[in-house]
């Protein structure tokens, strides 16, 4: 089991990242929250369902491709790393960038609960750029000499996993939470930790590596 996570030191920092990403509030904590308005507290929960099944199908493509990669070339796993490194703060960049006047989140007509998981699904799953960040924010935590796949499955199914937590909570709460995310000072506060997050993380782990390498 100890071959699945990284020293605490490293598994620590990706707990606290992980954190703090799940609870930014972006489109999908916003769809959750309005979709639980809408029809209530189970249709908000059968809508994380559904998110975090898509981003777990997510997390383990990641897995599968980072093990093909890290199998054909040693030097592969420093390349991902720092390039992985560079897009996260690339996010973090456009996060901290982007306007503060978001489009309004539309409300989502009443529907089924197993229509609700059906949707929240089916869009995860087939969000490419789910897949790039975990194809990003996973090699930054990874040890290179144990599996590549059980490892980025593990931390991504933690990571999924924490997601779900934090975006249950949201939906429990969406009656208290809600008109608050509407905000556009709350709104501008989850990009910049988010953002700053995603570059901290970003420039933590390209001078990690560069540490490990000498």
């Amino acid at each position: 089991m100890t071959d699945l996570f990284p020293p605490w030191s490293l598994f620590s920092a990706f707990l606290v990242a992980s954190f703090a990403l799940a609870v930014t509030p972006g489109p999908g904590v916003l769809y959750i929250v309005t979709r639980s308005l809408v029809q209530g507290r189970s249709s908000g929960l059968m809508s994380v369902a559904g998110v975090a099944l898509g981003n777990l199908g997510n997390a383990l493509a990641a897995s599968v491709g980072l093990a093909a990669l890290f199998a054909v070339s040693s030097f592969a796993f420093s390349a991902v790393k720092y390039a992985g490194a560079l897009y996260l703060i690339y996010l973090g960049v456009q996060m901290l960038r982007r306007s503060p006047v978001d489009a309004p989140v539309s409300v989502p007509a009443a529907a089924p609960h197993g229509r609700i998981f059906r949707d929240g699904f089916v869009v995860a799953l087939l969000n490419p750029k789910t897949t790039v960040f975990f194809a990003a924010f996973l090699p930054q935590f990874l040890n290179p000499v144990a599996p590549a796949m059980s490892q980025s499955f593990a931390l991504g199914s933690i990571f999924v996993a924490i997601a779900g937590i934090t975006d249950s909570a949201y939906a429990v709460a969406a009656s208290v939470v809600a008109p608050r995310l509407r905000g556009s000072g709350v709104r501008r506060l989850g990009r910049r930790l988010g953002g700053g997050v995603f570059i901290g993380l970003g420039v933590f782990t390209a001078l990690a590596g560069s540490r490990a390498a000498k």
